[in-house]
This record gives C-alpha cells, sequence and structure tokens, in this order.
C-alpha cells in the first residue's frame, strides 16, 4: 500500500535519533515507501470544521549528524492522511487534549489516528494502571495530604508520582520519618489540590524498570530494563537509567494477557507497559519508547511491525 502517515511530535530538529522511537517509526514508514508528514502541535488548526495542518514531506536518512531533509511543505486537511501517529511527550496538559479534540474530527473524517484521541484522554498513563488491581501492588490516588501520610505509615516505603508527567520527572520516594514530607506532600497537592499517585515501593526496582512493547494487544517478546543509576530509585533513561534488554517472563505475559483486551478495545495500537519486579506501575500510550534500544539489541524492526498493523486496520 502507498500511504500518507502523519506524525505529530516535539520538533524534530531536538531529537536524539539513536533513542527516538518515533524516528524509528518514521524509518519503518519510509523504508514501505509511505510519505511522511511531519507536524507540531502548533501547527494544526480547524477550519470551517475541518482539522487542517502546514505539514512539512520529509526524507529520513538514520545518520547522526544530518537525519532528515525536508522535500515540501503544504497546508492540508489531515483527511487526506491514511493514518496520523500522535507521538506528542507530555505533558498531558490543556494544549495536549486540545490537540486530541482536533483529532477527534480528523478521526471522524476517515483518518487513522494511533492512538485513538478519546483514549488518549480516557486513560491516563498513571491511572490507567488503576483497572487491573490484580496486577498492582496498593495503590492511592488522592489530593488529601492526611490521607497519603496515612498511607506512607501502613506501607512503610512509597513513591509519590505526579499524573500529569513523565521521564521520572518529580517523582519522590518516601517513609513516613521522612522530615521533609509534609513539604514534599504541600508542594506535590499544591496545599491539597492537586491529586497524585502514591505506591507501595518495589525493592525489585534494583533489576530494572521493565518497559513492555505492545503492538495491537500482542507483546513484543523482549522488554528492556532500565536499571537504575547509583544512587537513583527512578528506572527512566533520562534519569540516567541503563537500558538491558531481557525475554518476558511468565508474569510478564499474564500482566500483559490482563491489559491486552482493554487496549484493543480503546483503539490503542501502541502501548507502554511498565513492569517492576512482578507489577505493573504505569501503561504509556502517549508517546511510548524504547523502539531503538530493543530493535539494536535483537535485531528486531517494531516500527515495522506497528505498520504491519496500521495497514492491517486500514486495510
Amino acid at each position: 500500500m502507498n500511504l500518507k502517515l502523519g506524525i505529530i511530535m516535539d520538533p524534530i530538529e531536538h531529537i536524539k535519533i539513536a533513542k527516538d522511537s518515533s524516528f524509528a517509526m518514521m524509518l519503518a514508514a519510509q523504508r514501505r515507501g509511505w510519505e511522511l508528514h511531519y507536524m507540531n502541535q502548533r501547527h494544526l488548526y480547524s477550519d470551517g470544521g475541518s482539522t487542517r495542518a502546514q505539514t512539512q514531506t520529509l526524507k529520513l536518512q538514520d545518520e547522526p549528524e544530518s537525519w532528515f531533509s525536508v522535500i515540501a511543505r503544504q497546508d492540508i486537511a489531515l483527511s487526506e492522511l491514511d493514518a496520523v501517529l500522535m507521538r506528542k511527550d507530555p505533558p498531558f496538559d490543556i494544549e495536549y487534549i486540545t490537540t486530541t479534540w482536533l483529532l477527534d474530527s480528523a478521526e471522524r473524517a476517515g483518518t487513522l489516528v494511533v492512538n485513538k484521541p478519546a483514549s488518549l484522554r480516557d486513560a491516563n498513563e498513571k491511572l490507567f494502571i488503576t483497572c487491573f488491581p490484580q496486577c498492582c501492588v496498593p495503590i492511592l490516588v488522592s489530593g488529601d495530604p492526611a490521607r497519603i501520610r496515612h498511607f506512607v505509615a501502613q506501607h512503610q516505603d512509597v513513591i509519590l508520582k505526579p499524573l500529569d508527567s513523565m521521564g521520572g520527572h518529580s517523582i519522590f520516594r518516601v517513609q513516613p520519618d521522612n522530615q521533609n514530607l509534609s513539604v514534599i506532600l504541600e508542594l506535590m497537592t499544591n496545599g491539597g489540590n492537586k491529586t497524585i499517585m502514591a505506591q507501595r515501593f518495589i525493592p525489585e526496582i534494583t533489576q530494572g524498570d521493565k518497559r513492555i512493547l505492545l503492538i495491537d494487544g500482542d507483546p513484543v517478546a523482549y522488554a528492556l530494563a532500565r536499571v537504575p543509576a547509583a544512587g537513583e530509585t527512578r528506572g527512566n533513561l533520562v534519569a540516567g537509567a541503563t537500558g538491558i534488554g531481557m525475554p518476558l517472563t511468565d508474569r510478564d505475559r499474564w500482566i500483559c494477557a490482563q491489559v491486552s483486551p482493554v487496549l484493543r478495545e480503546m483503539g490503542i495500537l501502541f502501548a507502554g507497559l511498565d513492569v517492576i519486579g512482578d507489577y505493573l506501575t504505569e501503561i504509556n500510550i502517549t508517546s511510548p519508547t524504547c523502539i531503538r534500544e530493543l530493535d539494536a539489541q535483537y535485531d528486531l524492526d517494531i516500527g515495522g511491525q506497528l505498520m504491519d498493523s496500521i495497514e492491517s486496520h486500514l486495510a
């Protein structure tokens, strides 16, 4: 199929191609001869009920010094594209939500949006795991500092995280005797006016925070365990973690089996599950990463698998 693929992402001139999953997806599409239309959020607009964008048609090369060139620029309706990848990184703010509303219109006009805009709004990457309590450690979601403090006292060692960020930003590990606990809770909840998540700490983080990629509900056979740097509890590559590939365990596959039917039902074609030890900790659907690392370690083509899935859905 000779398709036109749009991609909404952060500025392509600033990406690190050795680690950028969006770049891997675009390379896979280019190998199929698909036409690539790149855009940022600010390039989207609605005119007369039609969602349009100023797009740049790209040619890519897998070279660290010069990885793209612009072939043409055009102003088009997104309905002219066969599919659009929504790959904008969080924060999940009102601009992000507005983009999903604009993509709703493109979807109604017949364009396949990956992932489905309504699901991007509905499935908060932190809160989504509460749909699968059988897979998780004890969790509390609250903006009440006293309630969170009680949870910390109950479980003794707890991770606190905001609901709208990524990459390990503003994540704290706390214990009941932490002298800064009151200040941390005050800042994270904005004085009791902002909801956050508390999770019982999982000691197996020392073995890595595994990223498991699923394409249309089917897991890639290998996970990338992001092992924290010395003195860290955050298993995020941007926080200095080291990515080590490993085959999925039976428990990993069981967790995938719990989550996969819901992903398919919600039109989530590409997702990243975060698993520490035996427990699901996040479900990433905005812009899951780790394609490049797993491709390099196991000679895979995960981006190509996603393009196959998109092609199948369009057919």
